[in-house]
């Protein structure tokens, strides 16, 4: 596929953090899509929740499958748009991979348990799992992944996150977090290829969130009915296929709406997108990064999205029962991050030996080796560890004998 001339080459890369011989049968970014697929933190997406936790049901969405569903459709547009499929892949597939087990509870409760020490944000933690925490190669930690794919896998930094990356790598991924220098300087943006993935991200789960949620039986089709962006799309898929109103068939008519759904907002990405592309006209992927945002949703498909969010936010994602679960697990997350860390000898042993081997003074870096391991926990693993070390269930329970 030709490539236009805004979109990434990965000819002209600015390369890795360690030199590599190029392959010989794939580009830079092909490379690092499959250095992250074959990847330890990539696997355990498969038991890391996306809103409903692990052991709720087979069924929901993984952080695993969403980030497949964020590059089916990045690729997509990126496709029609001849922006560079593979970096949009790479990025999508990795934007997750420093989510902590129990989703955005996990989060919040170990930002929290860091916040003496630093504080706690996934897309930075995806940059140290590529650039750090993977152990695959002889001659450096982590995936030495291209510059335009860490970039992208940084989606959101703060200032003083931003400022400690800026000084141990001048002018690079977090450079464009910091206020520009100089009367004239312009405020980077990321490639396009990663301002794609931030819409296909937002895309995806707002459509597998109401499936889920359907599934679930937390949110209903009536209570969808007063979302626009829905409603519509069910009212076309009723008008070419009502037979779909028959209560037994609910389960097509969500396919069905979804599906809908999910198309309009792709093809409404990608014109308003063509539109800003020809109003911008930047000749390569560097004046593409000084025209500000050039990805975006229409005027009235953003604010159709944003009514969307809010409904998923008051009916699903602060549900009582979505809240009493993410509650549990946020407590499963204190208590690990309390126990490791007054006893560091408690983590695995790759983790422990990190620990240990800082000075005792240190407590930041020896909480950030604690946060690095919990981290990287899949809900599973979290819950059985919680287990094994506090002898109660999840939700706070005390075990119960195998013989009662």
């Amino acid at each position: 596929m030709t490539l236009a001339p805004f979109a990434c080459d990965p000819v002209r890369t600015r390369g890795r953090r360690f030199a590599e011989a190029t392959a010989p049968t794939r580009t830079d970014y092909q490379r690092d899509r499959d250095r992250i697929v074959h990847s330890s933190a990539f696997r355990r997406l498969v038991y890391k929740t996306q809103v409903f936790l692990n052991h709720e049901g087979d069924l929901f969405r993984t952080r695993l499958t969403h980030s497949l569903e964020v590059a089916q459709l990045g690729r997509s547009v990126a496709r029609t748009l001849a922006l560079n499929e593979d970096l949009v892949e790479a990025i999508a597939l990795a934007h997750d991979l420093g989510h902590t087990p129990f989703g955005h509870a996990g989060q919040d409760a170990l930002n929290d348990c860091m916040a003496a020490y630093g504080g706690f944000e996934h897309n930075l933690q995806s940059l140290r799992v590529v650039d750090e925490l993977e152990e695959r190669y002889p001659d450096f930690n982590g995936l030495n992944l291209s510059f335009e794919t860490r970039e992208g896998i940084l989606k959101h930094c703060s200032a003083s996150n931003a400022q400690a990356l800026e000084a141990r790598e001048p002018g690079g991924v977090a450079q464009r977090f910091l206020p520009p220098s100089g009367p004239d300087a312009l405020r980077l943006q990321p490639s396009l290829e990663a301002q794609l993935c931030n819409l296909a991200d937002e895309i995806a789960y707002n459509a597998h969130d109401i499936d889920d949620g359907v599934r679930s039986g937390l949110i209903t089709l009536e209570q969808l009915r007063e979302v626009e962006l829905f409603e519509s799309f069910r009212l076309e898929t009723l008008a070419q296929h009502p037979q779909l109103g028959d209560a037994a068939q609910g389960r097509r008519l969500l396919y069905d709406t979804i599906r809908r759904m999910l198309s309009a907002q792709v093809y409404d990405v990608i014109a308003a997108t063509q539109q800003e592309l020809a109003r911008a006209a930047p000749g390569d992927a560097h004046q593409a990064r000084l025209a500000g945002p050039l990805l975006r949703f229409s005027v009235d498909m953003r604010r159709q999205s944003s009514a969307l969010k809010r409904f998923l936010y008051q009916n699903l994602y602060r549900h009582p029962q979505v809240v009493q679960t993410t509650d549990q697990a946020k407590q499963v997350v204190r208590d690990l991050f309390e126990l490791f860390l007054n006893d560091p000898k408690m983590l695995q042993a790759g983790f422990a030996a990190r620990a240990l081997a800082l000075p005792a003074a240190d407590r930041a870096a020896q909480a950030r080796v604690v946060a690095d391991y919990i981290a990287g926990m899949t809900d599973r693993f979290a819950t059985r560890e919680h287990q094994r070390l506090t002898g109660k269930a999840f939700g706070g329970e005390p075990l119960k004998s195998a013989l009662i």
